[in-house]
């Protein structure tokens, strides 16, 4: 009856989903005999509810664990996992305990941001293959860090970065490099949304349902306010990145991975907290960060977290200028145009549930089953991964170097390798400070 249950609940999301893309000739979710991963996914959070539903939608793996510091989410995620899948998972709110489990191949770290490297790298050190949201770092030291882990264990480790496998994204790639565009050499990323105010925070005792300990881990320890858990500690430097992190990190790999560029030669930033003043919010709500090449070549970032009004008719997405025309994308296809913006072809995704929309925090998609597939498959020795850490992380490098830019309103030159070059203040800004005995280490 259990087989049964999932089956229904797989098949009427598919349906609802757009049952003609599953069942295309290029269906990445076809049945396969080899051997299932066991997955554990650690942060409860809306982005995990949209990576449990994923992975219902693959095939080859299984939710198996579920972990959570919030004893109320993870009770309401099991269930929501039962719902979903038609199984029941099994919870732990210490993320070592699930890490020294034997039976778990894979983790998906969906954590608050400061927590991203260091579980990552735990992960890896306990032996298993990893699936890290972005961005995959809270500062340029864990970032290097990360991906050396990478080098040193031999397992993979793939950023959620699922744009990297969308059809309608990679074709529009096949045709910049194909000249369609002639030479690309200018590229736009925008993200905008209405978020409100977080006003000023009040100590107040931690609830019984929350190991407040453990969900600082490496951050130093501060007081428990009523405006961080579960969602405001996205604008907290202790916690968080910023914007530019949160869902910069997505078109800015975009127009980096258009460019066919890596890490930049000098960065800028605009922009502060200007949309709302006097609240606890510590990062900017408005930014506009450019990123330069050796080469001339060009990508910015416009960020508005407070103002809605997109471009293009898009809340987000990316535009590639080039000698001979443009090509304008987001998760729901791409435009093809001539120099003067004229649409000359438009090729949808196809994939279900793939948009613009901006107000989404979960973030399910068709994009992220084929991001977890393409994981999967790669363990199985299928496929490569679309997104490898040590090639994802150069997009959240470089969104590092725009918050430091910002930061310090000054302009970065950067070395081949990324390193910030004769700038003391903003190598200082290369670590963190972390709680005793909490450092990442390999």
């Amino acid at each position: 009856m259990k087989s049964n249950r999932r089956s229904f609940i797989k098949n009427t999301a598919l349906a609802t989903a757009g049952a003609t893309y599953f069942m295309s000739a290029n269906n990445v979710w076809a049945f396969s005999s080899n051997e299932t991963v066991n997955a554990a996914i650690l942060g409860t959070g809306g982005r995990a509810h949209a990576l449990a539903q994923s992975i219902g939608l693959c095939s080859n793996i299984k939710l198996a664990t579920v972990c959570d510091v919030d004893n109320n989410r993870l009770e309401k995620f099991k269930q929501y996992s039962l719902d979903a899948l038609g199984y029941k998972v099994k919870g732990q709110r210490d993320f070592r305990k699930v890490l020294e489990d034997k039976s778990i191949d894979v983790v998906f770290v969906a954590t608050p941001e400061h927590w991203h490297a260091p579980m990552a790298i735990m992960g890896m050190q306990a032996g298993k293959h990893v699936y890290v949201e972005k961005p995959c770092s809270h500062n340029l030291y864990e970032n290097e860090l990360l991906v050396n882990a990478y080098k040193k264990y031999g397992k993979l480790c793939q950023m959620g970065n699922q744009q990297r496998s969308s059809i309608t994204s990679n074709q529009a790639i096949k045709d910049i490099r194909d000249g369609k565009i002639g030479d690309p050499y200018y590229a736009k990323a925008w993200y905008a949304n209405t978020r409100g105010s977080i006003g000023q925070g009040k100590n107040v005792a931690v609830p019984d349902y929350l190991d407040w300990d453990l969900w600082q881990g490496p951050a130093p320890r501060e007081n428990y306010r009523d405006n961080v858990h579960p969602y405001n500690w996205h604008w907290f430097r202790t916690w968080g990145t910023g914007e530019i992190h949160n869902n910069g990190t997505h078109e800015i790999d975009v127009c980096r991975w258009a460019l066919g560029a890596g890490l930049p030669s000098r960065v800028t930033s605009t922009g502060g907290r200007l949309h709302f003043s006097g609240d606890d919010w510590q990062y900017y709500d408005t930014q506009l960060a450019n990123f330069e090449y050796a080469d001339g070549k060009t990508i910015q970032w416009e960020g508005k977290s407070c103002n809605g009004m997109g471009l293009y008719g898009r809340g987000r997405g990316a535009i590639i200028h080039g000698t001979k025309g443009s090509v304008l994308l987001d998760r729901a296809g791409y435009q093809l145009l001539d120099l003067q913006g004229k649409e000359i072809s438009y090729v949808k995704e196809g994939s279900p549930g793939t948009s613009a929309s901006t107000s989404d925090t979960s973030g399910f998609d068709g994009l992220t089953v084929k991001h977890i597939q393409n994981f999967v498959n790669t363990i199985a020795g299928k496929e490569k991964l679309n997104a490898p850490i040590d090639d994802a992380s150069m997009s959240t490098h470089m969104c590092h170097l725009g918050n430091i830019a910002q930061d310090l309103k000054v302009s970065l030159n950067i070395d081949k390798n990324g390193k910030i070059l004769d700038n003391p203040k903003a190598s200082a800004k290369v670590k963190r400070e972390y709680e005793p005995g909490w450092e990442p280490k390999l």
